[in-house]
C-alpha cells in the first residue's frame, strides 16, 4: 500500500507549477508552424480523452493510479522536452509537443479529484495549493529573469531564447520527477 508524504508532495507541486510557469510563454513560439485547424481537433480528442477518463474513476480513483498517472504524465512531460532539444521548430516537433500536452490535459480533472480524496484534510489541501501557487509565480519570474538573462548576452530570438529555456525545463522536469517518487512511501 502507498502512503502519501505530505510535506514532499507540496515540494513536488511546487516544482510541477514552477514548471509551468517556467514553459507557460514558450508554447506559443513552439506551435506556431501548427494550423488552427489542429487546435479543433485536438479540443475534440481531449474531450473524449477526458470522458474516457471520467469512465474509469470507479477503478483508477485510489493512491496506487494516482501515483502511476502522475509518473506517466510527468515522464510525459520529459519525453516532450527531450525531443524540443532534439529536433526544434519542426512541424512533426509542434504537433508532438501539442499532443504530448494533451495526453496530459486528459487526466487533469482526474489528477485534482483524486488527490483531494488522497489528502483528505483541509489543511493538507491547503498547504498543496499554496505551493502550487508559490511555483506557479516562482516560474513565471525565473522565465522573466532567464530571458532577460539571454538579452543581455545577445540572444535576441523568441526561437533562441525557448530553446535555451529547455535546458532550465529538462533540469526542472528531472527535479520534478524525483520530488514525485520521494512523496510516496510504501506502508
Amino acid at each position: 500500500m502507498l502512503k502519501l508524504k505530505p510535506k514532499e508532495f507540496a515540494r513536488y507541486k511546487f516544482l510541477n507549477s514552477m514548471f509551468l510557469g517556467l514553459s507557460s510563454g514558450s508554447i506559443f513560439t513552439i506551435y506556431a508552424p501548427l494550423k488552427p485547424s489542429i487546435y479543433s481537433i485536438g479540443g475534440i480528442g481531449l474531450a473524449i480523452a477526458m470522458i474516457l477518463v471520467a469512465k474509469m474513476y470507479e477503478k483508477i480513483m485510489n493512491i496506487r493510479y494516482f501515483y502511476r498517472i502522475s509518473i506517466f504524465v510527468e515522464v510525459v512531460m520529459l519525453i516532450l522536452v527531450l525531443i524540443f532539444l532534439i529536433k526544434p521548430y519542426d512541424y512533426a516537433t509542434a504537433l508532438a509537443v501539442y499532443v504530448g500536452y494533451q495526453i496530459t490535459f486528459a487526466f487533469g480533472s482526474y489528477l485534482v479529484r483524486a488527490e483531494t480524496l488522497i489528502a483528505k484534510k483541509r489543511f493538507i489541501l491547503t498547504l498543496f495549493d499554496t505551493y502550487k501557487q508559490y511555483g506557479y509565480l516562482a516560474g513565471l519570474v525565473l522565465s522573466f529573469l532567464f530571458y532577460k538573462v539571454l538579452e543581455s548576452y545577445g540572444i535576441d530570438t523568441n526561437q533562441d531564447k525557448v530553446y535555451d529555456l529547455h535546458f532550465l525545463l529538462l533540469l526542472t522536469e528531472i527535479s520534478i520527477i524525483a520530488m514525485l517518487i520521494s512523496s510516496f512511501e510504501k506502508s
